[in-house]
């Protein structure tokens, strides 16, 4: 970008700014949601709760069906940004 360029957008910069900053928010939200260790946390979870007798067994595999189908969708997108 030469030196002229530069001045006439000058009056533009703000909106770089703003539009860089939006994003790196949005960037993060991807990263966050995402990320599997959250996912894979839950069914640790779910596991112990169906052990510790906290829910039955229906509920279990119900729960436990939403959480693999999420965790499904994030390796698949994982897998397009490869």
């Amino acid at each position: 970008m030469g030196l002229l360029t530069q001045i006439a957008t000058l009056p533009l910069a703000p909106v770089r700014g703003v539009a860089w900053v939006m994003e790196r928010l949005v960037q993060a939200a991807e990263d966050e949601y995402y990320d599997p260790g959250p996912i894979e946390r839950a069914l640790v979870d779910l596991e112990q709760a169906l052990l510790d007798g906290e829910i039955d067994e229906e509920t279990f595999d119900r729960r436990e069906d939403e959480l693999l189908d999420r965790l499904e969708e994030i390796r698949a997108h994982r897998a397009t940004l490869a």
